[in-house]
């Protein structure tokens, strides 16, 4: 049996120009999401020993739920975007840490549209740091997934979730 391809992530990363808010525009159903969940965006904030605050929030019903965490380099000494992020659950009662992968995938020169995976594939997430949105953005990325493991699937997922969604038409 063939074994996947490891999946390539953006080298050089600078994670002051990464900071700030960005917005969900598509992303694989996962379990730690709400399924009807609105407005879903991340909030980074770069602290002083280098690792990064998040903030996750979603509006669902009308009602805002969010999470709050930090980033951190796998790898300190690697140029990879290759991240991990942890939360506590329950949120209200932060006992049990959660951690996860969060790569970087791809993103364009201007730190505007960012593909967001990690190694197993099940989650994925293209992401935007501004609120108007353009058909650029949507051939970056659909350019950047046919370079990627990803492939068509992918490019198909994300047009199909921004005609959906009503970004295009």
């Amino acid at each position: 049996m063939a074994t996947k391809k490891e999946m390539e992530v953006v080298k050089g990363l600078d994670l002051k120009r990464y900071m700030g808010r960005w917005y969900e525009i598509a992303s694989f159903p996962s379990r730690f999401q709400p399924k009807n969940g609105v407005n879903t965006r991340a909030t980074y904030t770069l602290n002083e020993d280098g690792t990064v605050h998040v903030l996750n929030e979603t509006w669902n019903d009308g009602k805002r739920g969010y999470i709050e965490g930090s980033a951190y380099k796998a790898d300190p000494n690697s140029d990879e975007a290759k991240l991990k992020v942890k939360f506590y659950v329950p949120p209200f009662l932060p006992i049990i840490p959660v951690v996860g992968d969060y790569w970087v995938l791809s993103l364009d020169e201007d730190y505007q549209y960012a593909l967001i995976g990690q190694a197993s594939r099940k989650y994925l997430w293209v992401c935007m740091n501004a609120i108007s949105f353009s058909l650029l953005c949507i051939f970056f990325l659909l350019k950047s997934g046919l370079k990627r493991p990803i492939k068509s699937l992918l490019c198909l997922f994300v047009l199909i979730m921004l005609l959906l969604s009503g970004l295009i038409s």
